[in-house]
């Protein structure tokens, strides 16, 4: 419990889904009873009018039914309440209450009881105001320095000040520049109206300025008219205060008069002239504040309220209290109640009401006394080791990523794939070109082990697949409670994709409010983007995968692809993507080896990696643990370059389409404008074929946009093929060399940096940036190169000669036994032994190996030289006689 907590002296709570705001409260001696007591007066959005004169047996009391005077409800919402001399004729108080359209001032009166229940208390409708505007706020004061009594100022939602004379109407003024309504109060000692307008300004008038100034209804008239009658409504001062104000009021202590601002960051106060005395910057959100003469003090104190529960006393700028309330504040006010001065009364915006006052309670906890015991020295080194131990792991940077906490997740998400493709297929605008485009569904389940909040579910998958739905909202969950969602995903583009992975991730909410995510992975079916077919007899492109296992019949391998009567498909398959490109994939009968060929190079990565994940599996499930797959082919630089260049040409078309259309832009308007100068001329001009001009670059337009648009279109489908052949590449090379997993997944950040292609940053700088970080550091081989610095700027290069030079550099230090790693020590020359016993062929310069080998260089392992015999036909056995020396 917080020692600076509220003293609750009274409170209450009033009504059930009623609403309050900052002019809802009133503290003052309404029914004139003289003895200085004030009672408390709240009206609400819903239009009831209460007034309380609490009367605690003892502080903390809650309320009793004769605490309670008055409680009626009125036909109109209450925006604010006012106590002061509104009857003329005489000085005694009167309850002002402003509604939307309506001004009424009633009388509160009370009768003495004869019996046991009490006085008995009522209002009377003195007379009310019929508004032509709506209202939103008002105040009240002697304007013009009138004795006696009290006139009435309301501001309306659009800038107008109506002035009541008590049973009158006074005249109505305009705010000039007005746009929205701002806090509005009067200084009696200036004579003056002081507002916030919505250009941040504190604006002041006079009351003579108002008085004589044009009125508001001749606000039709034309500006000549204005001119000629009446006088311009101009400002007394203005200052801007760069905030948007919540409240303003008026002090006056010894003979002079301050002005308080309540900004939504900065209090301020100004001088009665406009000059600011002081300003104080607010650490929490304000809520409402209450400027007071301390006369015991001789200084103004005020109370602000805060979005924190807060209630702070500022002396000026110094900060003299900080008390807790068991709410927010909306409105605050000083008053004497039962002959207790300054009970502070505070209401929120649900109603909660309470008298307080500032004090503090002395904590009576006593710390239990510790029992000493014997220490033992062996426990807490034995504990110091394994926390030690625990700081060196959390400390490494091996880790590419960081290790997720599965055990205090407080939502699990889990996607499940359907086995078999939908019925009815669930493709929508797909752009493949095949009779029948097939989808699958994606079942996905939260089960949440806490109740969370806000919780949002979204899918992803890379171009070209598509989704059905991609995110889902649930606003709550409750504990051990589950939902699930069902999905479908389909091939929308007119290419196959780089994977068959997609993403499902849930971004929620704790109960304590700290945001959290969830995420899980899962694989779409094979069957999803291509068909069985018969086996190709021409290939272009082909690849050898070795194992250490038994070959598997590829029926085994490919059930939902091979047909169990057809014995011809136990070592040959047939694969055709719905965009029309043909895998063919053979198994050999002899030797541990499998071949696939194509006749694109991208399309042997889908096929080539479905193959080693089965295999894992095959052998997995006959509890085999040293199954690896090997390749001792030549890895297809020459290929994977020619997709480098296809994808590098398309980009430097794409930045020659928008610079001509940007030029046949800039051409269009300058046309346009000679045209509209033509038109605009009051002499007739021959437009000299403008028009002609105009049509022509219109087309150009056109047609350039189209072509535009189509090159990006193309330029998709290559960065799609280029990601699935550098996928092809990193498996051949992980293959190649036996890269460990870390190593997998350096060389994929290295060549796969980014999800999609732009034009600002391209996949070319990228991974040419990646690739030389690499040679300068894990791969270097002398200090020479780690001395040399990269740029800082990537940028679209003229050519891709130094990128394809610098992955065939890269290719040749992994092939000549270096490693890659992310350690900082990269200063110790890398010796590790190759593969077969070979040590590192020393190097020579940067410089000097571009004259070795040219960007068509075939990596081959030192430990299998085979032969390529290019076969346009493949009887049973072809694979065995082609392995043949």
């Amino acid at each position: 419990m917080s020692l600076f907590k509220a003293r609750d002296w009274w409170s209450a709570a009033l009504g059930e889904k009623e609403e309050f705001d900052q002019g809802c409260l009133c503290v003052a001696d309404v029914d004139n009873s003289g003895n200085g007591q004030d009672k408390i007066i709240v009206g609400s959005y819903i239009g009831y009018l209460r007034i309380f004169n609490p009367h605690p047996v003892k502080p903390g009391d809650g309320m009793q039914a004769e605490d309670l005077l008055l409680e009626v409800q009125l036909r109109d919402s209450i925006l604010q309440v006012e106590v002061g001399k509104f009857v003329s004729g005489t000085e005694l108080l009167h309850l002002a209450v402003l509604h939307c359209r309506k001004l009424c001032v009633y009388a509160v009166s009370g009768t003495l009881g004869n019996v046991e229940h009490g006085n008995q208390y009522q209002i009377k409708l003195m007379y009310e105001h019929n508004l032509q505007r709506t209202a939103c706020n008002m105040t009240y004061g002697p304007f013009g320095g009138v004795k006696g009594r009290d006139l009435i100022c309301i501001q309306s939602m659009d800038g107008m000040l109506m002035l009541f004379e008590q049973e009158s109407y006074a005249f109505g003024r305009f705010l000039p520049g007005f746009l929205l309504p701002g806090p509005l109060t009067y200084s009696s000692r200036t004579d003056s109206f002081i507002t916030v307008s919505s250009c941040q300004q504190v604006e002041s008038y006079k009351y003579q300025v108002l008085a004589f100034a044009t009125d508001a209804d001749e606000r039709q008239e034309t500006e000549q008219q204005k001119l000629s009658s009446g006088k311009r409504l101009v400002m007394d001062w203005v200052l801007n205060i760069g905030e948007q104000a919540l409240d303003i009021c008026v002090v006056s202590f010894n003979q002079t008069s301050s002005v308080f601002v309540l900004g939504e960051r900065n209090f301020f106060c100004l001088k009665d002239n406009g000059q600011i005395r002081f300003m104080k910057k607010l650490d929490c959100s304000p809520s409402c504040f209450l400027p007071y003469c301390s006369v015991s003090e001789g200084t103004i104190n005020t109370l602000v309220g805060n979005h924190n529960n807060m209630l702070h006393v500022y002396q000026d700028v110094t900060l003299k209290w900080a008390t807790q309330l068991p709410h927010i504040p909306v409105a605050v006010k000083v008053g004497n109640l039962q002959d207790l001065k300054g009970v502070i009364v505070t209401l929120s915006d649900s109603g909660h009401l309470q008298c307080s006052y500032l004090g503090t309670d002395p904590s009576l906890f006593q710390a239990p006394k510790v029992e000493s015991r014997e220490i033992n020295y062996e426990e807490l080194d034995r504990e110091m080791k394994e926390l030690q131990k625990i700081i060196k792991e959390s400390t490494k940077t091996q880790d590419i990523l960081p290790k997720s906490e599965k055990d205090y997740d407080d939502l699990r998400i889990t996607a499940e794939v359907s086995p078999d493709l939908d019925v009815d297929s669930q493709a929508i605008d797909s752009e493949v070109r095949a009779e029948a485009v097939p989808s699958v569904t994606v079942k996905i389940t939260l089960q949440s082990r806490l109740a969370v909040q806000k919780t949002k579910l979204s899918i992803c998958v890379q171009p070209p697949l598509a989704l059905t739905h991609d995110q889902f909202i649930f606003d709550d969950i409750e504990s051990c409670g589950s939902k699930a969602v069902a999905l479908s995903v389909f091939l929308k583009g007119n290419c196959p994709p780089a994977e068959l992975e997609g993403d499902a991730v849930a971004s929620y909410s704790t109960p304590t409010g700290i945001p959290r995510v969830a995420q899980c992975k899962f694989r779409l079916p094979l069957r999803l983007i291509c068909f069985p077919a018969q086996p190709s007899k021409t290939a272009n492109h082909k690849l050898t995968i070795d194992t250490n296992k038994p070959p598997v019949s590829l029926v085994n391998l490919f059930p939902d692809f091979a047909d169990q009567s057809d014995e011809d498909q136990v070592n040959v398959l047939g694969f055709q993507f719905l965009t029309g490109s043909r895998i063919t994939l053979l198994a050999s009968k002899t030797s541990q080896r499998y071949r696939i060929q194509s006749e694109q190079l991208e399309d042997l990565w889908l096929i080539t990696k479905e193959l080693a994940f089965r295999l894992e599996e095959h052998f997995k499930k006959q509890n085999s643990k040293d199954f690896t797959c090997t390749f001792s082919g030549s890895v297809p630089l020459q290929e994977y370059f020619e997709l480098i260049d296809r994808h590098f040409e398309l980009r430097l078309n794409a930045e020659k389409f928008e610079e001509l259309l940007s030029e046949r832009a800039i051409q269009f308007r300058a046309i346009e404008r000679r045209l509209l100068t033509r038109f605009k001329d009051k002499t007739p001009a021959p437009l000299q074929h403008l028009d002609t001009l105009l049509e022509g670059t219109y087309r150009q337009i056109i047609a350039l946009a189209d072509a535009a648009e189509e090159n990006q279109t193309n330029m998709f489908q290559a960065f799609t093929k280029l990601k699935s052949a550098t996928q092809l590449v990193i498996m051949l090379i992980s293959l190649w060399q036996k890269l460990s997993t870390d190593q997998v997944a350096i060389l994929e950040a290295t060549f796969l940096p980014l999800m999609q292609d732009t034009q600002e940053l391209g996949w070319e700088e990228s991974v040419d940036a990646a690739i030389s970080h690499l040679l300068r550091t894990c791969l270097s081989k002398s200090s020479k190169e780690q001395a040399l610095t990269l740029t800082s700027q990537l940028s679209i290069p003229k050519d891709t000669s130094r990128l394809k030079k610098h992955i065939t550099l890269l290719c040749d230090r992994l092939a000549k036994g270096g490693r890659l790693c992310l350690s900082t020590d990269t200063n110790i020359q890398q010796t590790m032994v190759m593969p077969g016993g070979c040590t590192p062929i020393q190097e020579s310069d940067l410089e000097e190996r571009t004259g070795v080998q040219d960007s068509t260089t075939m990596f081959t392992n030192h430990r299998h030289l085979t032969k390529q015999k290019s076969k346009t036909d493949f009887p049973q056995g072809a694979l065995e006689e082609a392995e043949k020396p």
